[in-house]
């Protein structure tokens, strides 16, 4: 009789964050730097006292710009390439946009997910604005 392997146990990460936010745990206190959190998909390209350049790199099923819901401060982005995206809202909202290569764009602060539902990988650069109360892009 062929052994099965056993079940895994415990949570995702995304799993985890969900169910901390459902009990109450702000955000902002599970954050991490997104270069830290997500090594393989941002890369730091330029950072001092006024910006923050993140590369960042993706593919279908998975963030345009991090994964699950995260946090932007003031930003630009610049897509590289094209793709079709899904973006949620804290609200749960969600709206579909269609990011041609070479598109920027300026947005506020903003916590959200957005994830790749169409074309092939992604490349982007999000150029942080670092005010008095800039806090760094979370993974």
């Amino acid at each position: 009789m062929k052994q099965q392997s056993p079940a895994r146990k415990g949570l995702t990460r995304r799993q985890a964050l969900a169910l901390l936010g459902a009990l109450g745990v702000a955000r902002d206190a599970l954050s991490q730097d997104a270069p830290a959190a997500a090594p393989r998909s941002f890369r730091v390209v330029l950072d001092n006292d006024r910006v923050r350049v993140l590369e960042y790199r993706s593919r279908p099923g998975f963030g345009v710009c991090g994964e699950g819901m995260h946090s932007h401060p003031d930003h630009v982005t610049v897509s590289l390439t094209g793709a079709k995206l899904k973006i949620k809202a804290t609200d749960g909202s969600a709206v579909f946009r269609d990011i041609p290569p070479g598109t920027v764009f300026y947005a506020p602060a903003e916590t959200h997910s957005a994830e790749v539902i169409g074309g092939l990988g992604t490349r982007s650069y999000i150029i942080e604005l670092k005010g008095k109360d800039w806090k760094p892009s979370t993974g």
